[in-house]
């Protein structure tokens, strides 16, 4: 029986188009007396699961939801957060996550943009936000969902979501005023996330999901919806901590995960770490971030399982996937291009450049958001239309280069490259010679505005014990050619990154002007 089950269920994941919720409707006949979702204080099983999410999607549909409009969402990543998210979809709504680190003004012109009627806020915000935050909006606490659903038993009505329905609104993240809402319709979730289902089937995994960074983040959903698409089980963590991340892993038999780098890293640093059974993990998923080569490694050597580094953007482009444990001689790589991507170098005149030789990377494949909400020109800015075809790519804003095999190795972001005398600077290059330096942790190098130069680059290190960064800028300048040498060297205890780990450069430029200019 569980064989027959399990061929049903792949069959239905592989049709070109499908519902979540009816996908999620039947896992729960199947494996009603499985975990489905687990964190600190709750569990659900499958077998409740539905019944929860239909509650919930009935009384937002009686107060008023209509088809396609939001349901914000702020809190610290729970299982009623999931339930919520989940809700929102089977209501025929848009799940639209809020970045918890945003200023009361970014989260009140998101909700605003995001069209929603209902905000479901945790104790936490609510109590520093204020009651007077958003109070035109139907108010619910997300500790007390269970008392404001609608009664056992109940349904909501019918949902068949078409293939260009919204799914859920992702705001960015890393921006001055009210972050840009990315649209992803229910096509491209199950594009995405079927497929990523369909493989754990196809491997005979026993799918339990450890997801330690936010619901908000779209990197969590790797973690999240391709999981329970396949009918597993995902364990829902608040705030990252190495210590309870590993007892969870140990405890539950974790064979899934999605960390960032940064979170690899405490890991591989945290004294205990060997201390941890992890011996169910078989797959290892990394994204959102530069991932360093002498990382995977050490990731590779000291966790079992596979580690797949992914490289995108939650706007979509190129999908490139690195399999790290097959391909050990291009860690310094983000992968190829998976099934259905297409990549193209560009130079600044949208001109396409020779192999190996950098430029600007633009991509397309069959996971492309469908714009940003209420943005239309920032859509079209995003975009690069092929004269040829008219057909739509998306500008990646990273600066790469493809080898000989089709591998793509990033120099950098586009924005952040330094143009200095005419010539320009990758500052990934210059990071790369600061790590070199004994007692350097991690580097990162931005450029300033300079009278001489128009600008030059300028480095930040961390240190680990004492350093003299006049000793380590001079040892790296002797190196470097006479265009790319810093002007500036700063040592700082910790890098300024956002809620997944991304280097905020907009952080340390303003730090490097506050701490002086150069010629």
């Amino acid at each position: 029986m569980a064989v027959m089950n399990t061929e049903m269920m792949t069959a239905r994941l592989a049709e070109p188009f499908g519902s979540f919720p009816d996908i999620l409707m039947e896992w729960s006949r199947i494996k009603g007396d499985d975990l489905a979702l687990i964190d600190e204080s709750r569990e659900v099983y499958w077998a409740e699961l539905i019944g929860l999410v239909e509650r919930l999607a009935a009384r937002l549909v009686e107060r008023g939801l209509q088809r396609g409009q939001s349901v914000a969402i702020l809190g610290t990543s729970t299982v009623n957060y999931a339930l919520v998210f989940l809700a929102a979809m089977r209501a025929g709504g848009v799940a639209a996550p809020l970045t918890t680190s945003a200023s009361p003004e970014q989260l009140a012109g998101m909700a605003n943009d995001s069209g929603a009627r209902h905000l479901f806020i945790d104790a936490a915000k609510a109590a520093e936000l204020g009651p007077d935050f958003m109070a035109d909006l139907i108010r619910v606490p997300l500790e007390r969902i269970d008392q404001w659903m609608a009664p056992p038993g109940s349904r909501a009505p019918a949902f068949a979501p078409e293939p260009g329905d919204p799914f859920n609104i992702i705001y960015s993240s890393g921006t001055t005023g009210i972050p840009k809402g990315i649209v992803h319709s229910h096509r491209m979730r199950w594009r995405q996330f079927a497929s990523t289902a369909l493989s754990f089937l196809g491997a005979g995994l026993e799918v339990r999901s450890l997801a330690s960074t936010p619901l908000y983040s779209n990197t969590t959903m790797v973690a999240f919806l391709p999981v329970l698409l396949a009918g597993g089980c995902v364990r829902v963590m608040g705030k990252f901590d190495c210590a309870k991340w590993l007892a969870h892993a140990a405890a539950d038999r974790t064979t899934i995960t999605m960390l960032v780098p940064v979170q690899y890293q405490r890991l591989m640093d945290f004294t205990g770490f060997d201390n941890f059974d992890l011996s169910a993990l078989k797959l290892k998923y990394c994204t959102s971030a530069p991932f360093p080569a002498d990382l995977k490694r050490e990731v590779l050597g000291r966790m079992p399982g596979g580690l797949i580094e992914i490289y995108s953007m939650t706007e979509g482009g190129v999908v490139c996937l690195l399999p790290c444990h097959e391909f050990p001689d291009k860690l310094h790589t983000v992968g190829r291009p998976a099934p259905g991507s297409e990549l193209k170098v560009l130079d600044d005149e949208d001109r396409e450049v020779p192999p190996g030789t950098p430029g600007n990377l633009i991509g397309r494949s069959l996971t492309m958001m469908s714009g940003y909400k209420n943005r239309p020109d920032n859509t079209a800015e995003a975009q690069w239309i092929d004269p040829a075809t008219g057909e739509a790519w998306m500008r990646m804003g990273d600066i790469g280069r493809v080898d000989a095999e089709g591998f793509v190795e990033l120099v950098g972001r586009a924005k952040d490259m330094i143009i200095s005398g005419g010539f320009n600077i990758y500052p990934s290059d210059l990071e790369a010679e600061l790590c070199k330096e004994p007692g350097v942790v991690e580097a990162a190098v931005v450029g300033l505005p300079s009278r001489k130069w128009g600008e030059s680059p300028v480095g930040f290190v961390v240190l680990k014990g004492d350093g003299d960064p006049a000793a380590i800028m001079a040892a790296v300048n002797a190196r470097l050619g006479k265009t790319q040498r810093l002007a500036a060297l700063h040592t700082i205890a910790e890098m300024p990154r956002s809620h997944i780990g991304k280097l905020l450069k907009s952080d340390l430029r303003e730090e490097a002007a506050r701490l002086g200019g150069v010629e």
